[in-house]
């Protein structure tokens, strides 16, 4: 007996309604069932189309910035606490349920280079043009008190970047070199270079907490580990890398923002060819950030918009824009892996759900079970060619539409021209080249 339905009887001198469970059984064989399949995808096509005109992922502008974001942290244990950094040397600590800033401290002068929070969460860090590190309480200074940092380090060197240990009160820094500090002492507790050039970013393995990567501007992807104090090994790419992200959920998979607009996953075991070569945006790719769940990221880039592509494909599934949001400089993905935080170059942080037709709020058994089938049934034919088309479409600004046309042409044009070579060249003088090996240099250990 595999399904049951209600019986409604009305009893003419019994005020109420009796409710009588008749038990049906259901014969699940096709041949009795012979218009199952279409039915099914007419649901599904139905289902794009609703998902397509249900995608309103924008949700809300935090404006108070007086110039352009350039970086953002989050909380590590409250979801509605974000903080973010201006080109003007302010911090602003925002409440993302009342959507309002909560406080404004004036940090640094000049520009705010990096910031980040301590793992349990009662303090964080900001560093600045100004040459100095500076601790902050995460709690607003008591009425009368001023506000003041808890720690000051002055540095001989910018520094550029700076990323918290996951689980001791140790820190790092970039700019000249990479630096380790200890949060109670005012000098570093050991320096980290290979080469002689500027570091634009680092970042501690949240997994195996003890590996750093960094990025420098002579095209190095650098990978240290913190208990030998010297360097592991590193990727030469042929094009800078701005800021890489560490999976959260695979300890060697990282992430790479380049400047030759693709993004490059990476085993950091196996660094002669990336794992995959995500491509899409169509200018410097500036910044990226995991989900909670490891399993997609977000990437901010200077063609101004925001795109989020699966760890394992190399085209984005979500691209956001509007008509005012200028160069991205900054993005994270918040902690409960529902909504995207984006810092740009108008003063403004945006905030998007991660899943653009989702609806938000409780939602009814009925609502959920719909949901869960609709999101099967697109499963199940979404490489049917019409169902494909519609869930793939998206409407892109002129100036990016124009820019991905363009790219093409070129990319067919160096095709044919290669194609022409090995056709008039001597039989196996010109070796084939994967798209994935293209764009490594050399791996140096």
């Amino acid at each position: 007996l595999n399904s049951a339905y209600l019986e409604l009887h009305y009893v003419p001198w019994v005020s109420n309604v009796c409710v009588t469970l008749t038990a049906v059984p259901r014969n699940y064989d096709p041949a009795l069932h012979p218009f199952e399949v279409p039915r099914e995808y007419t649901r599904a096509l139905n289902a794009t189309k609703l998902e397509r005109v249900f995608a309103k992922p924008f949700l809300s502008s935090l404006d108070g910035h007086r110039d352009g974001v350039n970086c953002m942290a989050k909380h590590p244990k409250s979801l509605s606490t974000v903080l973010s950094g201006a080109c003007d040397g302010e911090v602003k600590i925002w409440n993302l349920t009342k959507r309002q800033c909560i406080r404004t401290i004036q940090a640094h002068e000049g520009f705010v280079r990096g910031m980040c929070a301590r793992f349990c969460g009662t303090s964080f860090f900001t560093v600045g043009d100004d040459k100095t590190v500076k601790q902050w309480k995460m709690e607003s200074p008591e009425y009368g008190e001023e506000e003041e940092p808890i720690h000051t380090i002055l540095g001989k060197t910018v520094y550029t970047g700076i990323d918290h240990h996951w689980k001791e009160a140790v820190f790092a820094t970039c700019g000249h070199q990479v630096d380790i500090w200890d949060e109670q002492r005012t000098s570093p507790m050991c320096s980290l270079t290979w080469g002689f050039d500027s570091i634009s970013s680092v970042k501690f393995n949240p997994i195996e907490t003890y590996l750093l990567g960094s990025c420098a501007s002579d095209r190095n992807i650098v990978l240290y580990d913190m208990r030998k104090s010297t360097p592991l090994k590193k990727v030469i790419l042929n094009m800078r890398t701005n800021t890489l992200c560490w999976n959260p959920m695979e300890a060697f998979i990282f992430t790479a923002a380049n400047e030759d607009y693709n993004l490059y996953t990476f085993d950091m075991r196996f660094l002669e060819s990336p794992v995959m070569v995500h491509m899409d945006h169509v200018s410097a790719v500036l910044d990226v950030d995991y989900s909670p769940t490891g399993k997609e990221f977000v990437s901010a880039s200077f063609d101004k918009s925001v795109r989020i592509f699966p760890v394992g494909k190399g085209h984005s599934r979500e691209v956001y824009h509007t008509k005012r949001m200028q160069h991205v400089i900054t993005v994270k993905w918040t902690s409960d892996s529902k909504y995207i935080l984006c810092g740009s170059d108008e003063m403004n942080i945006r905030l998007w759900k991660a899943n653009a037709s989702e609806k938000l709020g409780v939602l009814a058994p009925r609502e959920k079970a719909a949901m869960n089938y609709n999101q099967k049934l697109k499963e199940k034919f979404q490489y049917h060619p019409q169902i494909r088309r519609i869930a793939q479409h998206r409407h892109l600004p002129k100036s990016i539409f124009c820019q991905i046309k363009e790219q093409r042409i070129m990319r067919e044009a160096r095709r044919r021209k290669e194609l022409n070579r090995r056709k008039h060249s001597k039989p196996g003088s010109m070796p084939f080249v994967s798209e994935r090996k293209k764009h490594i240099v050399a791996v140096v250990k």
